[in-house]
C-alpha cells in the first residue's frame, strides 16, 4: 500500500519537510512506501483527502476547513515549520520598503485560493481596507492547473507586469529578488507585519479520523519520519540540495539549501494551543469556522 502525500505546492521551501521524508527515506525506513502528489490549489488536495484519494495532505492547515467544515472527519497530525510562511513581495519599480504595507494601496496582488486569506485578514489587522484602498486580491494569471507549481508562476507574472505584487512561497519570492524584478516587503514568520499573524496558519500534516482508527501506527511513523527529516536536514542542509537535484529544475534545486537553512529555526513537528488558539480566531475571523473547537477537535493526540 503506497502512502499518498498530496501538496499544493512543490517546487518550493513551504512543504518540504514532507518532500524530503519521501526523498531522504525515512518514511522508507519505516516501512512506509510514500510518494508525493501535487494538487494545486490547496483545497483540492483537501477535497482529495476527504475522498480518499490521498491518505495525507502537507499543506496549510487552516485549509483543511475548505473540506471538513468545523474540523470534522480530519486531525492536523503534525507541523512540518512554525509560523505563517508567505511573503509579500511587490514589484521593484514600485520602489517598496520592507514592512511598509500601505504599497499593497491600488495595487493588484496575486494570491492562491485560502492562501489569500491570509493576507486579507493581515491587511485588516494592518488597517488597511481592501475596498477603501483600492486593494485586488485575486489569482495569478495562468494557474488553472492542478499541477501548478504557484510561487514560480506568481514571479513569473510579477516579472511580466501582469501583477503588482504577490503574496506566496520562500521560492517564489527568492526567484523574483534574483531576477530583480521584486522585492520583499513582509516576511511574517521572521517578524514583518502585525505579530498575530505568525499564526495565522502552518506548514501542517494532516489525515483523517478514519486514517487515524485504521492506521495509527502509520500515523506514529509520519510524524516520526517528519522528526527525522527536520533533525537531518538541520545536521546537514545540504541534503537540501540532493533532494532538489530530484525534484526540482536546476535553478530552483540550487537556491533550495539556502532557503531551508534559512527554514531551520522553525522546524519542529509540535502544534501548541497557543498556535491552535490563534489559527481558530483567525479563521473565525475571515469566516471559514463558526464555532469555538478544542485543541483536541483539530489536532490529533500524540502517540
Amino acid at each position: 500500500m503506497v502512502l499518498k502525500i498530496a501538496v499544493p505546492d512543490l517546487i518550493s521551501n513551504s512543504y518540504f519537510p514532507a518532500v524530503a521524508a519521501v526523498e531522504l527515506g525515512f518514511l522508507a525506513e519505516k516501512g512506509l512506501d510514500s510518494k508525493i502528489e501535487l494538487i494545486f490549489p490547496v483545497s483540492k488536495a483537501y477535497a482529495a483527502l476527504r475522498e480518499g484519494v490521498v491518505d495525507c495532505v502537507a499543506g496549510s492547515a487552516h485549509s483543511a476547513l475548505s473540506a471538513f467544515p468545523e474540523w470534522r472527519g480530519m486531525k492536523l497530525l503534525c507541523a512540518q515549520a512554525q509560523g505563517m510562511y508567505w511573503f509579500l513581495v511587490m514589484r521593484s519599480d514600485l520602489d517598496p520598503a520592507r514592512g511598509d504595507i500601505s504599497v499593497v494601496k491600488g495595487r493588484i496582488i496575486g494570491a492562491a485560493p485560502w492562501v489569500d486569506l491570509g493576507l486579507k485578514r493581515l491587511l485588516v489587522a494592518a488597517g488597511i481596507n481592501e475596498e477603501r484602498d483600492g486593494v485586488t486580491i485575486a489569482p495569478v494569471p495562468n494557474t488553472g492547473e492542478s499541477s501548478t507549481n504557484f510561487g514560480l508562476m506568481a514571479a513569473k507574472a510579477l516579472q511580466g507586469r501582469l501583477i503588482d505584487g504577490f503574496w506566496a512561497n520562500g521560492m517564489g519570492a527568492t526567484v523574483a529578488v534574483e531576477s530583480g524584478a521584486g522585492k520583499i516587503v513582509l516576511d511574517v514568520r521572521r517578524g514583518d507585519g502585525p505579530k498575530e499573524c505568525f499564526n495565522y496558519t502552518m506548514a501542517s500534516v494532516a489525515v483523517t479520523d478514519a486514517f487515524l482508527a485504521k492506521r495509527r501506527d502509520d500515523a506514529c511513523k509520519i510524524v516520526e519520519a517528519i522528526d527525522a527529516t527536520h533533525l537531518a536536514l538541520t545536521k546537514n542542509v545540504t541534503l537540501a540540495e540532493k533532494v532538489g537535484r530530484k525534484v526540482f529544475p536546476p535553478n530552483e534545486a540550487r537556491l533550495i539549501a539556502a532557503l531551508i537553512e534559512r527554514d531551520l529555526p522553525y522546524y519542529s513537528s509540535v502544534i501548541s494551543s497557543g498556535f491552535v488558539s490563534g489559527m481558530n480566531a483567525f479563521a473565525r475571523d475571515v469566516g471559514i469556522l463558526r464555532g469555538t473547537p478544542s485543541y483536541q477537535d483539530v489536532v490529533a493526540e500524540r502517540f
